[in-house]
């Protein structure tokens, strides 16, 4: 059986690196991005880049989204001139991006009942260096026989593929991913900064912390960062894990089960935004620790 001609809309930090994946792999892509300029690294490396949303629909028989925010799925597919405008029955819609679980549900509804195309939840865990390595953790909500047929797609891109259930269910699961990540974020940044205070070197916990019961991803990546001042070049946004802290504390709400700590960290995090730091490296959240005038390291 012939591989599925792939549409991947939203080439930003991580789907550049997942076309790339997915073209390496043999895979026939036709890109589209709202930011054309974005599109240029993909072609080179063998991408088709469609002039609209109804050119790359026309031209795939799996259409990947990877964008920033519930909104913008909702914008992309039932806009003027969407996805959905577009589609014809037999196709599948392959969301890796990090979107509201309800919100998920109602527009994979919308999709099947109007247009006859299965839409597969898929956000990722890895950050760009999994999405460049191919090592993503991918979860999935869909139907058994959609995520099956989607698995070829997803080799090149991921270490791991779990299937959680119904539609939605990878959006949950991610959720519970981010409040993981969001709660270290800012307790990392405290550990930090009172290493510091309290005249340790900071640049060392990592060391002296591997292999502990303290040890993580989360903490081998920021702690250096957040110790050094190394905050150029960030490899996520801040905005993107308080979006994501918000959507776990509006999922906690609907399922009656209490999250004081994402909320916290959420709250803590979006004064950071506020203060000018939302497209900042998470890592900055230290600065919001240290004490006014404190010497660089």
């Amino acid at each position: 059986m012939p591989s599925p001609r792939l549409g991947f809309i939203g080439i930003g930090l991580m789907g550049d690196p997942m076309t790339r994946r997915l073209l390496a792999a043999g895979f026939e892509v036709t890109a589209w991005n709202r930011s054309p300029d974005k599109t240029a690294g993909v072609a080179e490396a063998g991408a088709r880049v469609a002039g609209s949303i109804g050119e790359l629909v026309a031209a795939s028989d799996v259409i990947l989204l990877c964008l920033a925010n519930t909104a913008v799925v909702e914008a992309v597919v039932f806009g003027e001139d969407g996805v959905a405008a577009h589609v014809r029955p037999g196709q599948r819609l392959l969301d890796l991006s990090s979107s509201d679980p309800d919100a998920t549900r109602d527009m994979a509804a919308r999709l099947a009942d109007a247009c006859g195309v299965a839409w597969v939840d898929a956000p990722v865990s890895g950050g760009v260096a999994g999405a460049e390595a191919g090592e993503l953790a991918v979860m999935c909500g869909g139907t058994d026989a959609d995520v099956d047929a989607l698995r070829p797609v997803l080799a090149p891109l991921a270490a791991r593929v779990t299937h959680m259930g119904p539609v939605g269910s990878g959006q949950v699961t991610k959720v519970c991913n981010q409040m993981i990540v969001g709660c270290q974020a800012a307790v990392i940044a405290e550990t930090v900064a009172l290493a510091e205070a309290s005249g340790v070197d900071a640049t060392r916990l990592t060391e002296a912390l591997a292999g502990g019961f303290a040890d993580s991803r989360p903490f081998r990546i920021l702690a250096p960062r957040m110790a050094e001042r190394d905050f150029a070049a960030p490899p996520w946004h801040l905005r993107t894990l308080l979006k994501d802290l918000d959507m776990a504390v509006a999922q906690s709400g609907r399922a009656t089960s209490a999250t004081p700590m994402s909320a916290l960290a959420a709250q803590l995090m979006r004064g950071h935004a506020a203060r000018g730091h939302g497209e900042a490296d998470p890592a900055t959240l230290v600065e919001a620790y240290r004490s006014p005038g404190s010497g660089e390291a």
